[in-house]
């Protein structure tokens, strides 16, 4: 399945770019398994996707939780939460 992942706030600061199109192994289809799947890229990417810090997801523009599934051409958008004052 291809989607494209979009990146946000501090991710993206971390990562060093806004959005990429990546294809998915068959058993990832649920936003934790992707978050899982990114972990395991490196060092970087399992301090963001590991599951100690909070990582919000949003499927086309949907806020979704974790067990959200994908489908092909999504749009996958992380970001941290969002605070004000």
């Amino acid at each position: 399945m291809k989607i494209t992942i979009l990146y946000f706030a501090r991710i993206k600061e971390v990562v060093n770019y806004s959005s990429e199109d990546v294809v998915l192994p068959d058993s990832v289809e649920t936003i934790i398994a992707l978050k899982s799947w990114l972990a395991n890229r490196g060092e970087t990417w399992q301090k963001l996707f590991n599951g100690s810090s909070v990582v919000r997801a949003a499927i086309n523009h949907e806020l979704v939780d974790d067990m959200a599934t994908m489908d092909e051409g999504d749009e996958v958008a992380f970001f941290p939460p969002v605070t004000g004052g």
